[in-house]
């Protein structure tokens, strides 16, 4: 099945919808991904403090699927911040990938107490510079954080991976992406599976087009021109997250999902405390 895709300021395509493998232990991410991949996903969205890249290169490579066709992303822990260190620990990834380049490259978080995520930043452009990641962008970057990378680098980021629910909708961060050329990448965007799949306005926009709640939020997610990574290890669900390609949500379904927001929604981390 085609999935749309959305263009990155640097040329580069990005599937819309990909698979996240988030808490997928190591044991299971080959199969998982390998899953995702036969349901049609292509973009593939790993990290190094996940524990799991291995698996995760094991099962692009036993998919059957042409690497050229796969996005992969992986990303930055907060430990390896610092220009040699990023390098290094990009590298290290691509090792336990088994893969010569990643599609995307992101500091994971920026950290602010220790204030390296700019001499990071640095190093992400040498990856691009010399073909070791083809997109750098980040995850968990606030206004401040970015707007330090545009003032310090002139480099903007391709993406900004970060918490985006019905519950949590940061607009004034979206609004500064579009300003920008960044691309909104939404993680935990089912919400982590809560309340949110039981809300009744959810519910109710499900059963008007017959399908399910996380469909129906994942389908939001790409009506609202972001790129999103739903995360499951059952086959079952890893397919039927993807079948989100033949209903549109219309303008009353929107309206109603967007008024769910909630600034006091954020699930994860609060980024500009988060030090771990």
């Amino acid at each position: 099945m085609t999935q749309p895709t959305l263009s990155l300021n640097d040329g580069s395509q990005i599937p819309q919808l990909g698979f996240g493998t988030w808490q997928t232990p190591e044991e299971k991410a080959a199969a998982s991904v390998s899953a995702a991949l036969a349901a049609g996903y292509r973009l593939i969205d790993t990290a190094s403090v996940y524990g799991n890249e291995t698996g995760v290169g094991e099962g692009i490579r036993n998919s059957g699927v042409p690497r050229e066709e796969i996005f992969v992303t992986t990303k930055l822990w907060n430990s390896q911040h610092g220009y040699d260190q990023a390098l290094r620990a990009c590298d290290e990834s691509l090792r336990r990938l088994r893969l010569d380049v990643v599609d995307l490259y992101l500091i994971h978080w920026p950290t602010p107490r220790r204030n390296r995520y700019l001499e990071s930043w640095r190093a992400l452009v040498t990856l691009k510079n010399e073909g070791r990641a083809r997109s750098i962008g980040v995850s968990n970057f606030q206004i401040p954080h970015l707007q330090r990378l545009l003032d310090e680098t002139g480099v903007v980021p391709a993406i900004n991976q970060i918490e985006l629910h019905p519950y949590f909708q940061q607009r004034t961060l979206q609004a500064f992406h579009a300003r920008h050329g960044i691309v909104t990448e939404s993680w935990s965007p089912l919400g982590q599976g809560g309340a949110l799949l039981r809300d009744e306005q959810v519910l109710r926009v499900a059963r008007k087009h017959q399908k399910t709640a996380a469909q129906v939020v994942l389908r939001w997610h790409l009506d609202n021109g972001l790129v999103t990574i739903p995360k499951s290890v059952h086959p079952e669900r890893i397919r039927e997250n993807f079948q989100v390609f033949d209903f549109r949500l219309d303008a009353e379904d929107i309206a109603l999902l967007d008024s769910l927001d909630n600034p006091k929604g954020r699930i994860g981390p609060d980024p500009d405390t988060a030090d771990f």
